[in-house]
């Protein structure tokens, strides 16, 4: 079968109708006239017709022969069919027109050739187009009430506003008085210049630049303005035309004068004397040029070391995130309670979980005790712990003993205190690993020593000694820290001389109103008790991966505090409940000869005594004196050491101050690596700055800020510098030297959630790493930059300046107050002996009592500035 044959346009327009046979044909190529440079006779198919709607005798007729087609359609037909669109020999006058839309005709007479013609340019196209479609003009009917008429003037009416504007014109009173102040200046004096000191005492200069807080905004409600008419001013301005401008060069080598130059020079006496006059002058600043170096950087040279140009700088260069710690089995439904890096083990972090709060109000009902661990990570693996300490309870502080890194103490949800000892595990933490022993039972022993198989799971630990239910803590202990090797104390708190040289004493507190304090060492009771088993101690057995260390045995679920310290109210009844605690440390130069004799060889501690406090020398140099942190935002400085009574009964003594500086709970405590006697702490929503032995309260108190405070702690490296963390994932980084009212740096949501904890490390000069746990368990550490991690020239004695500036600060204000309170209280008394007869009346309007009150105390005050 034949394919069906398209008709072609000529051919289908000759179909329509017999009476338009003859008017559709075209002519002969005789009678043919050329078309215009400007428009083009093309050929269109049916298809392309259908395409562009351009049908003939259904979308364009005799009467409408025109179409406006889009030139981006016909542009996309060219891509699309290539040469065999119909627009293809046009397409470099497509792409050429300047408009979006091209005319295209219906030549029904066949004028130039074909059925259609393209018009290339816009003037064609309005030509054309008018030709055929010319526009009616439109009827604008206008009415009489939509004509604008010119308002006729009204007479004034004095409605009494020309008086309200004559009395809020300002009208001279008095005549204008002048004067005139000139200084007599005696030019010639003779001046001096020093060098000197900012940082002396006589210098101390602190600039206080304004800045904008954008926390706060005062939206203007209401303002006073004026108005007032004024003429017109117009300002015109004219200029000179200034001189030919020349292009200013400099001239590195000298020009040689002609003959004739030279003879005119010496002819001429006034240059002469000119150039004798400028000789000396010239020859002297060639030598100053010769002798100083004038390359020098200055700015560079008041730095010390190769990173002083770059502390000049202020690079906005943040934390970097380096790792990402998660345990997806312990993590789950727990947060982070501690973090504590190893003391010794580079890149060796260790984490306690503990259950959330809501989740165990949820399963109240049905409460299924989950066995709790602290987690330690390593570098680089970032999802397999390397070791596992199983816990009697949610640990909620734990710390590393000082002495022995082995040796760790925690404090339990139940109250409970817990010992570890890792000794067997430390050559695996280490990176290496542990000599398996020979004559071992089971091959299973054996295989858990190659810890670095796939096949094997993380080693767990399990903890050495307990402290016993009835003398632990009735609450969850909150912190735990140790005491350090240079002293010991008694049970009465005093503190002696350590004999053994290394940490063997503990403090802890609770929420249940006390602070303890443990002996590691066997008590007096158990000295008998322990010589009847000395046989079967000195016959060990071999030690495996799942046995349990026997260094604590001696204080297993037997182990009590060696005294307690209560801490009653001073102004009520009652007693404070401590979060956090911070002691100052002690050095004894007596003890540093022998550290690293000490640190070879530890002794056991189940062969160490308590010793008689009698035999003890007493140490008086010991600060016995600690701040304490309550869950009521409360800052309390008391001492450990108990008191008698008449009745030789002990007592622990009224705390020396109390100050309500935070709104919720004291979450840090930390005294500051450099200075001793300087306390940060954070709590609510803002941080305070202490200083021992101060007792009139912090000596610096932060801003209040839009988040809680969660977590902080002190740069290792540089003085003025310390880090927050937010209760919105976010870390504040304080720099005290740059600015006191706002953070100097701001990381916006560096965990999703609340931060718990914010523990430094220094792993080497250049790698300062900051860990930061939050409450999904998650553990990420962050590289510190250099410019907070290095310190600027003579930062530890500018902050020094600083402590003692905010120190005086402080006293000058307690003065004031002091004198403040004393007047008004003279004022009273001379008030009641002017008026002695007049009765005292009760019935007195509060508000005019309080703005008499407030009058009395602005005159005090003018007083008291003159």
């Amino acid at each position: 079968m034949a394919p069906k044959r398209q008709n072609s346009p000529s051919r289908k327009a000759s179909v329509k109708g017999k009476g338009k046979v003859k008017k559709n044909q075209p002519p002969s190529p005789k009678e043919k006239p050329d078309h215009p440079d400007d428009i083009y006779p093309i050929v269109l198919t049916t298809a392309t017709q259908e395409l562009f709607e351009c049908c003939i005798d259904e979308d364009v007729t005799d009467q409408s022969p025109y179409k406006l087609l889009k030139k981006d359609d016909i542009i996309q037909d060219i891509k699309t069919r290539a040469a065999v669109s119909d627009f293809h020999p046009v397409k470099q006058f497509v792409l050429d027109y300047p408009e979006d839309e091209i005319l295209l005709v219906f030549d029904v007479d066949f004028t130039y050739g074909q059925s259609f013609y393209l018009v290339l340019t816009p003037e064609a196209k309005a030509r054309i187009y008018n030709v055929l479609q010319p526009p009616q003009p439109e009827i604008i009917e206008v009415l009489e009430d939509d004509v604008s008429k010119t308002p006729e003037p009204k007479p004034w009416i004095s409605l009494g506003s020309e008086l309200e504007v004559d009395q809020e014109s300002v009208k001279e009173t008095r005549e204008k008085l002048c004067y005139k102040f000139y200084l007599k200046r005696r030019p010639g004096l003779p001046v001096c210049f020093s060098d000197r000191n900012s940082t002396e005492a006589e210098c101390r200069s602190v600039e206080c630049p304004s800045y904008q807080d954008s926390r706060f905004s005062i939206k203007r409600m209401q303002r006073d303005c004026g108005m007032q008419a004024v003429p017109r001013l117009q300002s015109s301005t004219t200029q000179t035309q200034r001189a030919f401008q020349r292009n200013i060069f400099t001239q590195y080598e000298p020009r040689e004068l002609s003959k004739k130059e030279k003879e005119r020079i010496l002819s001429s006496e006034n240059l002469r004397k000119f150039l004798n006059s400028v000789t000396p002058r010239v020859l002297h600043a060639l030598q100053q040029t010769h002798i100083m170096n004038v390359f020098t950087d200055d700015f560079k040279a008041l730095g010390i070391g190769a990173e002083a140009s770059d502390r000049l700088v202020m690079v906005s260069e943040g934390l970097k995130l380096q790792w990402t710690f998660t345990d997806e089995k312990r993590a789950m439904g727990n947060k982070i309670s501690s973090v504590s890096w190893h003391p010794t083990i580079h890149g060796l972090i260790a984490v306690a979980f503990i259950k959330k709060q809501e989740e165990q109000l949820d399963k109240s009902t049905a409460y299924i005790n989950s066995p709790a661990f602290i987690v330690f990570y390593g570098f680089p693996d970032q999802s397999n712990p390397r070791l596992l300490l199983e816990c009697p309870d949610d640990i909620f502080a734990f710390e590393f003993c000082p002495s022995n890194p082995n040796v760790i103490v925690g404090g339990c949800r139940n109250g409970k205190v817990v010992l570890w000892d890792i000794s067997f595990h430390a050559p695996h933490l280490q990176g290496t690993q542990p000599n398996s022993k020979k004559g071992s039972d089971s091959d299973s022993d054996t295989d858990t020593f190659d810890f670095d198989k796939k096949e094997n799971k993380t080693p767990v630990m399990r903890y050495c000694a307990v402290s016993s239910i009835e003398s632990s803590h009735k609450s969850p202990v909150t912190d735990v820290q140790w005491l350090p090797k240079t002293f010991e104390v008694t049970r009465t708190g005093v503190p002696v001389q350590n004999n053994s040289n290394i940490s063997v004493q503990v403090v802890t507190c609770s929420p249940d109103c006390t602070v303890m304090f443990w002996d590691l060492r066997v008590p007096k009771l158990q000295n008998q008790f322990l010589a009847d088993r000395k046989q079967d101690v000195d016959q060990k057995t071999m030690m495996t991966p799942y046995s349990i260390p026997k260094t604590f045995k001696h204080l297993d679920r037997t182990w009590k505090p060696l005294f307690r310290v209560s801490l009653p109210k001073s102004d009520t009844s009652g007693e404070y409940a401590p979060l956090k605690f911070s002691l100052e440390h002690y050095t004894c130069n007596s003890n540093t000869d022998n550290e690293n004799d000490v640190a070879e060889v530890l002794p056991e501690y189940s062969q160490l005594r308590i010793p008689s406090a009698k035999t003890l020398r007493t140490l008086d140099d010991v600060n016995t004196k600690f701040y304490i942190g309550t869950e009521e935002g409360e800052i309390v400085y008391t001492d450990w050491k108990l008191e008698e009574d008449e009745f030789e009964r002990k007592f622990s003594a009224k705390p020396l101050l109390c100050f309500r500086t935070h709104a919720w709970f004291v979450n840090t405590m930390q005294r500051s690596p450099f200075f001793k006697d300087i306390l940060l702490t954070t709590g609510g929503w803002n941080f305070a700055i202490w200083k021992e032995g101060v007792m009139g309260g912090p000596i610096f108190v932060g801003p209040s800020s839009e988040q809680e405070y969660s977590a902080a702690c002190w740069s290792l490296s540089r003085p003025a510098v310390f880090f927050i963390g937010r209760n919105d994932g976010s870390i504040e980084v304080w720099n005290l030297l740059l600015n006191t009212s706002e953070s100097t740096h701001f990381h916006e949501h560096i965990a999703s959630t609340r931060i718990t904890c914010i523990k430094p490390c220094i792993a080497s000069s250049k790698q300062h790493y900051l860990a930061v746990a939050d409450n999904l368990g998650m553990l990420r550490v962050f590289s510190v930059p250099k410019t907070l991690r290095s310190p600027v020239k003579n930062e530890d004695l500018n902050m020094q300046i600083f402590f003692d500036r905010e120190h005086d600060r402080l006293k000058d204000y307690l003065e004031w107050e002091e004198q403040w309170a004393k007047q008004r209280k003279e004022a009273g008394e001379s008030k009641k002996q002017v008026e002695p007869d007049k009765p005292v009346t009760f019935q007195v309007d509060s508000e005019e009592a309080d703005l008499k009150e407030y009058s009395d105390y602005l005159k005090l005050e003018e007083s008291i500035l003159e």
